[in-house]
């Protein structure tokens, strides 16, 4: 079995078992057509319709989507629209998350086309429909870890995804951003849709810019492509940086963020090597700039940032104070552009991002994360998701993940907006347990989990005015007294998910 002549016959036969022709020698290989028409001409290049129908679904199947266009998304509503016309039913929905601009979905759940919806979050019309009982079904609610790591498992199995890109080649390599001058959308990174793309059954890439072989670099592969799809737009740039990911100008919101700098600057983990996040809000998204200075003035650079990148985050990046950027989800243009041209600003999918079941996951380094919140309870537990009027309008997105894996969680909260009171006896919906919470920073003081004592020592040497928890509700009851109980009906419409799988809460309906 040693011989030349010994091992060709192996090679043969295992050839042969495979179906594949083995080349004697004898016969001529045959011509190649040429690359270019290969290329022209991809068979993955297909009408939507038609990429529809190669995937194989049918009623009651999953299909799945990504946000990261956020108000200028145009993939979900063209695409559920053509399953409309095409007359499926019964569809399961599985978005990285729901907004205003997909308000078009209601008419497609009371028609019968989708009759479940999994995703992070939900806002606009659609969020107060499904809080009234619009759907049969509840929605179930996952964090942006939680959704990856479900997805890899299978729990959250998706039969197709549709997945739109600024950027593809007609073989499906394909990403956020575009080199090509015939560019028209730019998201950045596209995180949320690289599990969907790695594990569904069959993936569909929309793109309104189809550019020549190989696109380089590409976030997602080409062996993970079925079908690729040229639209006319697949997302407004301009509208990325929209609604809970605006630069505020708020005063009250650039007092708490100052307030949430002071705190990091104190805390005993800004130090050389250190790492950040920033949630989504005005006051947390705002904070990172202000210790830039403070930096500056120590010496201090941080390791990496994480999870929705920002302008500010990309501007401390390029004056080589934090070396690097790990992006899940480009929160503006300049971040998308940056991903782009920069090699230490690195895409990374939900999974690696935060799934609490990868230990390589980057939350698992994490340092200092700073989030926002509706409210926050006596117990520090956070509700990030329903309004205290019971509505639904808002998104999970990584606000357990972080919370769990940091080091230091610090959640900037108003203790009013408007009339109403965010620091109460127990949170509308539990998102965020208070185990994972150290401290809560509000426009009339700090508090601090009782948990986390060497915290509230450091702050209070540092001269920052700590504050009882509960001090804080009652402050804010002398305000604007007792808010009266809210309406909730008994049909569940939604279910939220804890990172382990099991169900955390349930969201009841709001009478009208």
């Amino acid at each position: 079995m040693n011989t030349t002549t010994d091992r060709i016959d192996l090679i043969t036969e295992a050839a042969k078992r495979l179906h594949k022709p083995v080349f004697d020698g004898k016969q001529q290989p045959k011509e190649p057509a040429p690359r270019t028409d290969k290329l022209t001409n991809s068979y993955k290049v297909v009408s939507l319709e038609e990429a529809i129908r190669r995937s194989g679904l049918k009623d009651g199947m999953t299909i799945s989507f990504h946000h990261h266009f956020r108000a200028g998304d145009k993939v979900v509503n063209m695409v559920v629209a053509k399953l409309a016309e095409m007359g499926y039913k019964d569809l399961h929905l599985a978005a990285s998350s729901l907004i205003d601009v997909h308000e078009p979905l209601i008419e497609h759940i009371r028609n019968g086309v989708i009759s479940r919806i999994s995703t992070s979050g939900l806002r606009g019309k659609l969020a107060q429909e499904i809080s009234h009982g619009l759907m049969k079904e509840p929605v179930v609610f996952r964090s942006h870890g939680s959704r990856g790591s479900a997805i890899a498992s299978g729990e959250l199995h998706i039969d197709v995804a549709f997945l739109g890109a600024s950027s593809s080649d007609p073989m499906g390599n394909s990403c956020g951003y575009s080199r090509s001058a015939n560019a028209k959308s730019i998201c950045g990174s596209i995180g949320y849709a690289l599990p969907d793309a790695q594990y569904a059954d069959h993936v569909v890439i929309l793109t309104d810019d189809l550019v020549p072989y190989p696109n380089r670099p590409s976030g997602i592969s080409e062996i993970d492509v079925d079908s690729v799809v040229v639209v006319e737009s697949v997302g407004d740039s301009s509208k990325i940086s929209s609604g809970a990911i605006r630069d505020t100008k708020n005063p009250r919101d650039i007092l708490l963020a100052q307030q949430a700098a002071k705190v990091i600057i104190n805390s005993g983990y800004f130090k050389p090597g250190f790492s950040i996040q920033t949630g989504s809000g005005g006051a947390s998204l705002a904070a990172v700039k202000y210790i830039r200075q403070s930096m500056i003035d120590q010496g201090i650079k941080a390791s990496f940032a994480l999870g929705g990148i920002t302008a500010h985050m990309v501007k401390m990046h390029q004056e080589g104070l934090i070396e690097r950027l790990m992006d899940v989800q480009s929160f503006d243009k300049v971040a998308a552009e940056s991903l782009r041209d920069d090699r230490m600003h690195k895409e990374v999918s939900s999974i690696e991002y935060a799934s609490a079941q990868e230990p390589g996951s980057a939350t698992h380094f994490l340092d200092i994360v700073i989030l926002s919140a509706l409210e926050v309870d006596v117990d520090f537990n956070v509700n990030v998701l329903v309004g205290s009027d019971g509505i639904i309008r808002g998104a999970i997105g990584g606000h357990p993940d972080t919370a769990a894996d940091s080091a230091l969680s610090i959640i900037v909260c108003p203790l009013l907006r408007g009339r109403i009171p965010c620091i109460v006896d127990k949170v509308t919906t539990l998102i965020t347990p208070g185990s994972t919470v150290d401290v809560v920073v509000t426009e009339y003081g700090i508090a601090v989990n009782p948990r986390r004592p060497e915290i509230a020592e450091r702050l209070r040497q540092a001269g920052m005015n700590i504050v009882d928890i509960a001090a804080l509700k009652e402050r804010g009851e002398r305000i604007i007294g007792h808010a009266d109980p809210l309406p909730f009906g008994d049909k569940v419409v939604g279910i939220v998910m804890n990172r382990d799988g099991s169900v955390m809460d349930v969201i009841r309906n709001i009478d009208a």
